[in-house]
């Protein structure tokens, strides 16, 4: 009885309930009574197309009823509030369902002095916490967790129980019409400076019928989604990326993805050194969380700039990550380049070279193994070591070269398509955090076939004039000189040369392709002896790492292909029939280096990032898979760094982890693209120049 009292000191009469429903029949009534008791008589039930009898007990019940045809919940929301009456000052809303605990209101009038939003916390009791299904507790935490971290305020619940103040509610000016409804109002508030309190509330199931959101996985994905995407789009306003006055072409999944490329990168970038071992399983869920936002935005809509500020700003954040190895080796090479050495003669623990090691000489993998790399990256290592022999000075230089091939590509196919290489939480930590030169490599190669697979004419003479042909393989050329790997590609233009103009032009192309290794061997290869090929290295020999035909083939025959090499003539057959079979450039390089990489006995984790930009033009889904499941090679370093293993040897569960979604899915492409930007394809055009 005193609570009644007390609450009937209070004017209730300034407080309009709204209370959106779908077929709750069964319960409004119920919570109809139970908000009278509590001294409330003002309430709006907002009908969002029931199709029982929902409305007519409300109004059986003693409430006003309004309808709203169009689904959603912020959808009956908003219908609620667009008709206040003037002597309304506060606005309650909670569920049709009978979940709410409304004895608890009473500690909501109290709080009216001090706050100007007040939330219902059904965490904070145990009652509330019970109830609360899986689904509900990881996404609320997932929510909170990511509010904490873009607006640096912590909050316990996404409750719908919540009471704000008439002139706060409108100067929030919520726009999300879906489930969104509830977060949007609690970031709003925060942009606005509100007053804001959370009181601990009881929680129940709910009294009859199936909620809409927790009911089933279908309800629970698509809200989680659209709470996910309602904060990824506030934030990007907040970062002044998106104005909330004008549509944006970028939507709630693209903000959404883009959000978690982000934040996966700033929880990656203190677990890079993977030899500390026990805190590297921050690197997975830093590469987990890029994952999600890799996969969320698949076919999401983005703006260009938005997509340019991701690309960016993802490389950017893990510039100061600590690199893989592999970085001390080029930081090594152009070191002692500067002091007159050869890497190809001397390895790094050769006794002439003891005076020149620095205090990270002990990080440099292979120090028994002279150089390996092409002469092209041995000249790039010296002029970068001759301006700083630093970190962050080399991972710039890949940087750059990663971001022109995104410009590449987007020039070429547009930038949604070029997501799949752009936005790759793969590609974005091997050359950004872990700091590996191969975009150096697949820098002249995307170059070369976009310049040779522009346009469309009916043959590539009449496309690309002879000084097009000529840079082109001069582009390939400089790729070679960086990356062996690059041979076949030099021998497809010879071979369409051939097929154009005759042997004459065809060996004019070759010529002018190995005119970038010829140049750049020139000062290593002045001495007595010339030994860039470095085939004789017992790496190249034998080393083996995530390989899958090698492994395959060692499992049913042990005593065959025992070196590497042994694998060389079946796969130069299959270069062959590509190079014949192929109908254009890019085509050829696609199915090139997945052949490649399904031969090689020694693969590591950023060698997939040489085929993504090459899959854009399909969008294959097996190239945007090996993105994420590539990540599973780097259990071989963090093994190393914590228990000394240096076998470098998958298990069969994690090989097949890897491998699977790139081998059983490369031949799946979307025959349907929901892309808007426009695209070039090369596909057709080159399909004519076969047939003439």
């Amino acid at each position: 009885m005193s609570q009644l009292i007390n609450v009937q000191k209070l004017n209730l009469a300034t407080v309009l309930v709204i209370v959106p429903v779908q077929n709750e029949a069964e319960t409004i009534a119920g919570v109809i009574a139970n908000l009278k008791i509590q001294g409330l008589q003002k309430i709006c039930i907002v009908d969002n197309g029931s199709t029982d009898e929902t409305a007519k007990r409300a109004i059986t019940a003693g409430a006003d009823v309004v309808y709203e045809p169009k689904a959603g919940y912020g959808q009956a929301c908003w219908r609620g509030i667009q008709h206040l009456p003037p002597e309304i000052e506060w606005v309650l809303f909670c569920d049709g369902d009978g979940s709410d605990h409304l004895d608890d209101l009473p500690r909501f009038w109290t709080n009216r002095t001090h706050a100007d939003l007040i939330l219902g916390n059904r965490t904070a009791t145990a009652a509330g916490s019970a109830v609360l299904t899986p689904a509900q507790r990881f996404g609320n935490r997932l929510a909170c967790t990511l509010i904490w971290a873009g607006w640096g305020h912590r909050f316990r619940d996404l409750g719908p129980l919540r009471l704000i103040r008439r002139e706060a509610l409108n100067e929030l000016k919520l726009r999300d019409r879906g489930f969104g409804w509830t977060v949007e109002m609690q970031v709003r508030a925060l942009d606005a400076g509100l007053e804001i309190t959370e009181i601990p509330v009881s929680y129940r199931p709910r009294q009859a019928g199936q909620s809409k959101i927790s009911g089933t996985l279908r309800g629970s994905y698509l809200a989680g989604k659209a709470i996910l995407g309602t904060l990824a789009h506030c934030y990007a306003q907040r970062l002044g990326l998106s104005s909330p006055r004008s549509p944006s072409s970028t939507n709630g999944p693209g903000w959404l993805a883009g959000i978690l490329l982000l934040l996966g990168s700033v929880m990656m970038l203190p677990y890079g050194d993977f030899v500390l071992g026990p805190v590297s399983p921050g690197f997975w869920l830093g590469a987990g969380t890029m994952s999600l936002g890799f996969l969320v935005g698949f076919h999401a809509q983005v703006s260009r700039s938005w997509f340019w500020f991701v690309a960016i700003a993802t490389r950017i954040s893990l510039l100061p990550m600590a690199p893989g190895n592999d970085i001390w080796r080029y930081l090594w090479e152009g070191l002692i380049q500067r002091q007159g050495f050869n890497p190809y003669a001397l390895a790094p623990d050769a006794t002439e070279l003891v005076f020149l090691r620095p205090e990270w000489w002990t990080s440099i993998n292979h120090p028994t193994e002279a150089a390996v790399y092409g002469p092209l990256a041995e000249l790039g290592f010296q002029g970068l070591a001759a301006i700083d022999p630093a970190v962050w000075l080399f991972k710039l230089a890949f940087i750059a070269a990663d971001l022109t091939i995104c410009w590449l590509l987007v020039r070429q196919y547009g930038h949604l398509r070029s997501r799949l290489y752009a936005w790759s939480p793969l590609v974005i930590y091997v050359f950004a955090g872990g700091g590996h030169f191969d975009s150096w490599f697949i820098l002249p190669l995307v170059a070369s076939v976009v310049l040779f697979d522009r346009g469309t004419p009916t043959t590539v003479s009449e496309q690309l004039p002879w000084g097009g042909w000529l840079l082109s393989a001069f582009l390939v050329g400089g790729s070679i000189a960086i990356k062996w790997v690059s041979i076949p590609l030099l021998g497809f233009l010879g071979w369409r040369a051939y097929r154009e103009s005759g042997w004459r032009w065809s060996a004019l192309i070759l010529m002018t392709g190995l005119g970038p290794l010829l140049l750049s061997a020139w000062s290593y290869c002045a001495t007595e002896s010339c030994l860039i090929d470095r085939l004789d290295s017992g790496f190249i020999q034998y080393g083996r790492s995530a390989e899958l035909l090698p492994y395959v083939l060692r499992q049913l025959t042990p005593n065959w292909f025992a070196t590497n090499p042994s694998f060389l003539v079946p796969f130069v057959l299959i270069c062959l029939g590509l190079i014949v079979r192929s109908p254009n450039f890019t085509q050829f390089c696609r199915h090139y280096f997945f052949a490649l990489l399904v031969f090689l006995p020694n693969v590591h984790g950023w060698y997939f990032a040489w085929l993504l930009p090459f899959a854009v033009s399909t969008q294959n889904l097996g190239a945007r898979l090996i993105s994420v499941s590539a990540f599973w090679y780097f259990v071989l370093p963090y093994r190393e760094g914590i228990l000394g293993e240096t076998s470098w040897q998958l298990s069969l569960i994690e090989r097949a982890a890897l491998w699977l979604p790139l081998v059983a899915l490369w031949g799946v492409c979307p025959k349907r693209l929901i892309l808007t930007d426009t695209v070039h394809e090369p596909t057709d055009r080159q399909n004519r120049i076969s047939q003439t």
